[in-house]
C-alpha cells in the first residue's frame, strides 16, 4: 500500500510517500511544495492544489493521511493553513483517495510511543524507522513522513482489530 502523508500549510506543504508491505515501511519520495509570501493567497492555494494533484498523479498513492489542524492561540495563521488543507483534501477526493486524519498527539504516539514527544524526537524516529541518511528538511517534510508512518501503523492495528472482531 502506498500512503501519502501531508503536513498542510500555506507557505510550505510537507509531503511524504511511504510504501507499506507487511511491517516494512519504505520511503518513496518526499519533499515540500512552497509558495511565495508576497503572492496573492488565491494563487498560493492554486499552487498547492496543482502541486498535490501532480504528486498524486505521478506517485499514485492508495490513501492519504493528513495532520489535523490544531491551533490554540493564533487564528490568523490557522485560517490560511485551513484553506491550504482544504485544497489538499479536494485534490485527494477528486482522485478518489481515502483520507485519514491524525492529531499531533496521535502522530507522536505512533512514531515515538509518547504523545508529548519533542519535535526532534519525532524527526529522529522518522529517520530511524525509514532508514534515511538524514532528518528530512524543512521540518514540514519530516512531519509529513511522520503522518504517513502513523497511518501505516494505524492501518495495521485496525486490520488486526477487524480480524479479532470477525472471530
Amino acid at each position: 500500500m502506498r500512503i501519502l502523508g501531508i503536513d498542510p500549510g500555506l507557505a510550505i506543504v510537507g509531503f511524504g510517500f511511504v510504501d507499506k508491505q507487511g511491517n516494512k515501511l519504505t520511503p518513496v519520495q518526499y519533499g515540500s511544495i512552497q509558495t511565495e509570501a508576497h503572492t496573492p493567497e488565491a494563487e498560493r492555494l492554486m499552487h498547492v492544489y496543482d502541486g498535490i494533484v501532480q504528486l498524486i498523479d505521478r506517485y499514485e498513492p492508495e490513501e492519504i493521511a493528513l495532520e489535523k489542524l490544531f491551533f490554540s492561540r493564533n487564528v490568523t495563521t490557522a485560517l490560511p493553513v485551513a484553506q491550504a488543507r482544504g485544497v489538499v483534501v479536494l485534490a485527494a477526493v477528486q482522485r478518489g483517495l481515502r483520507i485519514s486524519e491524525y492529531t499531533p498527539i496521535q502522530v507522536k504516539q505512533a512514531v515515538v510511543g509518547y504523545g508529548k514527544a519533542e519535535k526532534k524526537q519525532v524527526q529522529e524516529m522518522v529517520k530511524l524507522l525509514l532508514k534515511l541518511s538524514a532528518v528530512p528538511k524543512p521540518d514540514d517534510v519530516a512531519d509529513a513522513l511522520a503522518v504517513a508512518v502513523c497511518h501505516a501503523h494505524s492501518v495495521s492495528l485496525n486490520s488486526k482489530l477487524n480480524e479479532v472482531l470477525r472471530k
